[in-house]
């Protein structure tokens, strides 16, 4: 089994002067998940080389057994300092996607081309995707084989517009995930704020927040395995 992780390299948290990136819960769970699965993971980037990790996620109020065993992982750092650049990978090299959170992604893997036509060609290929917290969000622009949006019709999860009040980011973000999938016609539901949720719809996945972020990893290789 072969697992592509896509990773934002977007850092910067609108125009608040505040740094932002990847959520570490949101690599580190899958992760772990992947490896002690047996996978072969790779780490890819719109930039390559090393992402912007939200430094938020790594305060110890956020901090999991997962995030301190991937920073105490040499070999899983350095992996992260060299991620592919995206525009590189073939994704028929693959048996699934996984699209971590945090905010970065709203800005860069949801505009970017190249992330728009892989998950879109991933999915017709049958090669399952799963995207956790903020990055459904990256879903906005990416189209099924007719041309409607993919998620028009699907039931889909999405960081919830109060968990993003919670953070204090609603007027911060270019725009809110849970509005966006109800937008574009999507079977929207969600849990409680903070809990694990994962829905599951064909190929696709998607999950709530940081903390469904391993469940919908143990989803995916549930997939894949058949």
């Amino acid at each position: 089994m072969k697992i592509l992780i896509v990773l934002t390299s977007h850092d910067v948290l609108g125009n608040t002067g505040r740094k932002t990136g990847f959520w570490l819960e949101e690599l580190a769970a899958p992760y772990y998940r992947f490896k002690d699965s047996g996978a072969e993971i790779v780490l890819s980037s719109p930039l390559g080389g090393q992402p912007p990790l939200d430094p938020k996620s790594n305060e110890p109020d956020f901090q999991t057994a997962d995030t301190h065993r991937f920073e105490a992982d040499e070999d899983a750092r350095a992996q992260l300092a060299e991620t592919v650049v995206l525009s590189t990978v073939d994704i028929a090299e693959f048996d699934a996607v996984f699209y971590p959170g945090g905010h970065g992604p709203l800005w860069d893997l949801a505009e970017d081309r190249t992330s728009i036509t892989l998950i879109e060609t991933a999915l017709q290929q049958h090669i399952p995707v799963a995207l956790v917290c903020h990055a459904p969000g990256v879903l906005r622009h990416v189209k099924n084989s007719e041309g409607s949006p993919l998620v028009e019709g699907r039931k889909v999860t999405g960081f919830t517009n109060t968990e993003e009040e919670g953070v204090a980011l609603t007027e911060v973000v270019p725009f809110l995930v849970e509005d966006e999938l109800i937008k574009l016609g999507g079977d929207y539901s969600k849990g409680p704020d903070w809990a694990s949720y994962v829905v599951r719809d064909g190929l696709l996945i998607t999950g709530q927040n940081p903390n469904s972020s391993a469940a919908a990893a143990t989803d995916l290789i549930e997939l894949v395995n058949g």
